[in-house]
C-alpha cells in the first residue's frame, strides 16, 4: 500500500522584485526521499526550502503536511536570543529525558554545548542549529548548506549519520562528494522552474547540459519558424488578408512564446592575472615550531614551495591551518625556525571571515573604496588588473545587476558575498594566491569556473578547504595537520592523501602505534633506507608527474607557436606564449636537476 507524502506543494507561485521566482510549482516529498536541491546562487533554492518548511508564504498555491508529520529546518542564521548556551538552544523542544541526544550530536559535529551564546561564532551557531535538527529527528529534514563551517572529519560524521538514517531529507550543498554520497533524487531550480530527476547528484551536470542543448535546439527552430512566418506576412498577406488573419495571430503567438523564453544566466567572468613572474622558489620553511600556551600548532616542520605549486592544508577546525598559512607568508612569526620568501612576490588573499567586505556599505562603495582598486579622481571607476573599468560593468561580470550595486553587502546571500570577494581579489595582479575556505556558499557552476582558472593560473596557490572534491581537482600537494604539532606533506589531493595515509598505517603494527610526529616517516627511524628527509622523499616521488606536466605544457605551446601566422594575427598571444614557453622550459630544467640531486642523495 502506497504511503502518503510527507510534504506536498501545489501551484506555488512567488514573485520578488517584479520577477517570478516560481510559477505553478508542484512538488512532492515521499517517505525515504533523499533529495539534492541544486541551482545557481540567487535562483531561489533557500526560498523554496523555506516555503517547504512553512517559514515563507507563497503568493499563490498550497502547502500540505499530513497530520502528525514533523518537518525540521536547519536555520542559516538561528535566533538564539533567550538562551544562555548553545546546548540550551539545541535542546529546546526536546523532552528532558532526550536532552542527552544533543551531547551525542555535538561530539560528532565538534562543538561545545557549554559555549555561551554571547561569545559563539557564526559557525558554532550554525552547528548548534544542525545539532538541534539532528537531535529532534523529524520525519523530514530540510538542510540548507549543512557542511559550511564543518571540517572534513565532521562532514564525514554527518555523511555517515545521514546515510544510516531512515528519515527523509532535502539537501542544499556545494559539496559534490557529500551530494554524490547521499542523494537519490535531484531537484533543479532554474529560471522559475523546478525539475525533478529520480537519480542522485552524480550525473546532474550531464542531465543539465542535455536539457540546455534541447532548449537551444527548440529556440533555434522557433526562431526559424518566426522568420518564415514573418516573411510570409510581408509578402503574401495583402492578397488574402481576410482569410489569413488567423495565421497573423498565430505569428503573434509565436513571437510571444519566443519572448517568454527566459535566457539562462551566464557564468561569472572570473579571471586571474598572475602579474610579474615570481622567483622559482616561493617559500622555503625550515624547523617551524609554534605553540599557544600548552597547545602545539606545529613542531619542526620543513617545506619548500616552488612556483606553480598548488598546496592544500587539511585538518580539523582549530588545528592551526590558518596559523601555519600565515607563518608561511610572513604574517605571523614562528616560535622557532625560519621562513624565506622568494623574489617578486605579489600576494592576494581570500579570507574565510570576509573581513575585506564592509557589510554596511554598498557593493559600489566596497569596490571604489578599496585602495587597491581605486582610480584617482573617479568615484565610478575601479582598477581591474591595471585598467580602469566602470564599477557597474565590473559587477555585471560577476552576475550582479545595477540595482544590487547600490544595495548594502549585508543584503547579499552567502554565495553572493563570496562572489563579491572574488571580484575584489581578481582585480589585482598576483603570483601567490591565498585561498582560505573559498568554496563556502559558492554554487557548483562557480566552483567549476574557479577550478578552471586556478588550473590556468601561472602563479602559486595555497589553499585551506574542507571540500574534498575541490581539493582533489586543484591540489598538487596536501599538508595534513593532525594535532600535537604533527604535520605530513603528501603528493596529490585529498584522495591521494587518504590512499597514502592508509598505506603508511597498514605498515605500522597495530600493537605499536607510531608515537612520533607525522612529519617524520611512519617506519622506525633505524630502518631509514636512504639519506632523504620525509619531505624530500615526498618531493622525489612527486617530481616525475611535475616533469611530465611541464613536458605536456611545452608540447602544447610548441604546437601553438608552430602557426606561422600567429605573430601577425595575434602578437599579444604570440608574446605571452613565447614567455610561457621560456618559463616552462626553465622550470623543466630546474625540476630535472632537482630530481637528479634528490635521486643521487637517495
Amino acid at each position: 500500500m502506497a504511503r502518503a507524502p510527507l510534504l506536498q506543494l501545489s501551484g506555488i507561485s512567488l514573485t520578488f522584485g517584479g520577477n517570478p521566482l516560481f510559477e505553478g510549482l508542484d512538488l512532492v516529498v515521499q517517505p525515504g526521499d533523499r533529495v539534492a536541491l541544486v541551482g545557481r546562487n540567487g535562483s531561489g533554492k533557500s526560498t523554496l526550502m523555506k516555503i517547504m518548511a512553512g517559514l515563507t508564504e507563497a503568493d499563490v498555491g498550497n502547502r500540505v503536511v499530513p497530520p502528525g508529520v514533523t518537518v525540521g529546518y536547519m536555520e542559516q542564521d538561528p535566533d538564539l536570543s533567550g538562551f544562555a548556551t548553545l546546548g540550551d538552544y539545541a535542546a529546546s523542544g526536546l523532552p528532558e529525558d532526550e536532552a542527552y541526544k544533543v551531547s551525542v550530536v555535538a561530539e560528532g559535529l565538534k562543538f561545545d554545548p557549554e559555549t555561551p551564546v554571547a561569545s559563539a561564532s557564526g559557525g558554532e551557531r550554525r552547528r548548534a542549529a544542525l545539532a538541534k535538527l539532528m537531535a529532534e529527528a523529524p520525519e523530514l529534514m530540510l538542510l540548507d548548506e549543512p557542511t559550511n563551517h564543518l571540517d572534513i572529519q565532521a562532514i564525514q560524521w554527518l555523511e555517515r549519520e545521514l546515510a544510516e538514517t531512515r528519515t527523509a531529507f532535502v539537501l542544499i550543498s556545494h559539496d559534490r562528494a557529500f551530494l554524490r554520497a547521499l542523494t537519490r533524487a535531484t531537484l533543479w531550480v532554474d529560471r522559475a522552474e523546478v525539475r525533478r530527476r529520480e537519480q542522485g547528484f552524480d550525473g546532474f551536470e550531464e542531465w543539465r547540459e542535455q536539457i540546455w542543448a534541447e532548449e537551444d535546439e527548440a529556440r533555434h527552430k522557433l526562431d526559424r519558424k518566426i522568420k518564415h512566418e514573418a516573411k510570409w506576412a510581408v509578402e503574401g498577406i495583402s492578397a488574402r488578408r481576410k482569410r489569413n488573419m488567423g495565421r497573423v495571430r498565430a505569428l503573434q503567438d509565436l513571437r510571444e512564446q519566443r519572448s517568454s523564453m527566459i535566457r539562462r544566466q551566464g557564468t561569472a567572468a572570473l579571471e586571474l592575472d598572475s602579474g610579474t613572474t615570481s622567483g622559482k622558489k616561493v617559500i622555503d620553511a625550515k624547523g617551524l615550531t609554534k605553540s599557544y600556551g600548552d597547545k602545539a600548532i606545529i613542531r619542526d616542520f620543513d617545506i619548500r614551495v616552488l612556483r606553480g605549486d598548488r598546496v592544500a592544508f587539511v585538518g580539523p577546525n582549530g588545528i592551526g591551518k590558518t596559523t601555519l598559512l600565515k607563518m608561511l607568508i610572513g604574517q605571523e612569526a614562528p616560535d622557532a625556525g625560519e621562513v624565506s620568501l622568494g623574489t617578486n612576490l605579489e600576494i592576494a588573499v581570500f579570507d574565510q571571515s570576509r573581513a575585506r567586505l564592509d557589510p554596511e556599505a554598498s557593493l559600489w562603495e566596497n569596490l571604489t573604496g578599496d585602495p587597491l582598486m581605486s582610480v584617482s579622481g573617479a568615484s565610478d571607476q575601479v582598477m581591474v588588473r591595471g585598467t580602469p573599468k566602470h564599477v557597474v560593468a565590473y559587477l555585471k561580470d560577476f552576475l550582479f545587476n545595477e540595482l544590487q550595486a547600490r544595495a548594502p553587502v549585508k543584503s547579499l546571500s552567502g554565495g553572493e558575498k563570496a562572489r563579491l570577494l572574488l571580484a575584489k581579489l581578481m582585480a589585482q595582479p598576483s603570483n601567490l594566491l591565498i585561498l582560505d575556505e573559498p568554496t563556502n556558499d559558492l554554487d557548483v557552476e562557480t566552483l567549476d569556473l574557479l577550478q578552471d582558472i586556478l588550473g590556468e593560473y601561472d602563479g602559486t596557490v595555497l589553499l585551506v578547504s574542507h571540500d574534498r572534491d575541490f581539493i582533489d581537482r586543484v591540489a598538487t600537494t596536501t599538508i595534513a595537520l593532525e594535532g600535537q604539532g604533527r604535520a605530513t606533506v603528501y603528493a596529490g589531493g585529498w584522495s591521494d592523501y587518504q590512499a597514502q595515509r592508509g598505506a603508511v598505517e597498514a605498515e605500522v603494527p597495530a600493537a605499536k602505534p607510531a608515537a612520533k610526529p607525522v612529519s617524520t616517516p611512519a617506519a622506525p627511524a633505524a630502518k631509514k633506507p636512504d639519506g632523504l628527509s620525509f619531505t624530500e622523499r615526498k618531493r622525489l616521488d612527486a617530481l616525475p608527474e611535475v616533469i611530465a606536466k611541464l613536458e605536456r605544457e611545452i608540447a602544447k605551446l610548441g604546437e601553438l607557436l608552430a602557426d606561422p601566422d600567429l605573430f601577425s594575427k595575434d602578437p599579444v598571444k604570440f608574446r605571452k606564449a613565447t614567455e610561457m614557453m621560456a618559463e616552462r622550459q626553465s622550470a623543466l630544467e630546474a625540476a630535472e636537476e632537482e630530481w637528479l640531486d634528490l635521486a643521487e642523495k637517495a
